[in-house]
């Protein structure tokens, strides 16, 4: 497969451009890409282009082909609610998701979260988080990069959205993918952490209209049960 980079910026109509300091080293010093290797270089707004590789001593450079717009965007908008997780299962959940074709990524501090962040270092996670969400992008061919949310209480995110298409992953929930309408507008899919949503944050679901639904007679892991969801969504209104 012909490697992709993400190119931070506006990608020019052609010619050749000099890639960043960081896109380089990673075409060249661990990639290992050669003087005269074909890329794709694409700006995360839908665009893309093909290139050739200018290996020039310290200087790397891109010899461009004509962008195209080139759409690999599902029809479904989703955003993955995902409360935090532990240890590296926020990166996988992140990574897959974005494989599977969400539109957004919104971290929330549940009650039974394990893992806590504020300040600093809910900054210093959440530009990683987009990292991760960068790569996935460059390997499975997205042209348009979902933003990872900045992390918020989960009361907080249900005060904002109220009105909003709500499906809880909660094992016991009453109703399946299978028994639910097309959605209409984006759908909000919310997963629990480790130890599953509280009794309070259940109920506070109920108040706000959200459809509590299962995956099945199994109880999924956090980071199982929301791409096991998304990917039931893709297959029954998406693009699968």
């Amino acid at each position: 497969m012909i490697s992709r980079f993400h190119f931070p910026g506006a990608l020019p109509a052609a010619g050749e451009i000099a890639l960043p300091d960081a896109l380089a080293h990673h075409a060249v010093r661990v990639l290992r890409l050669r003087d005269g290797e074909r890329i794709v270089l694409f700006d995360g707004e839908g665009g893309e282009a093909e290139a050739t590789l200018q290996v020039r001593g310290k200087t790397v450079a891109a010899t461009l082909a004509a962008r195209r717009a080139v759409d690999r965007e599902s029809p479904l908008q989703i955003v993955l609610v995902q409360a935090l997780a532990a240890s590296d299962k926020m990166d996988w959940v992140v990574q897959k998701a974005v494989e599977l074709g969400v539109g957004a990524i919104q971290p929330v501090q549940a009650e039974r979260s394990v893992l806590r962040l504020a300040g600093e270092r809910a900054d210093k996670r959440l530009a990683h988080w987009q990292q991760v969400a960068v790569a996935a992008c460059e390997q499975c061919g997205r042209n348009r990069i979902p933003a990872v949310r900045p992390l918020q209480p989960l009361a907080h995110w249900l005060a904002a959205h109220r009105d909003a298409l709500g499906y809880v992953l909660a094992p016991g929930g009453a109703a399946s993918f299978a028994d639910e309408p097309a959605p209409q507008g984006v759908v909000h899919l919310l997963v629990g952490p480790e130890g599953g949503w509280s009794d309070a944050e259940l109920a506070a679901f109920d108040a706000a209209g959200c459809r509590r639904v299962h995956l099945g007679p199994r109880v999924l892991r956090t980071e199982t049960a929301g791409l096991a969801a998304i990917a039931a969504l893709q297959a029954r209104w998406g693009d699968f």
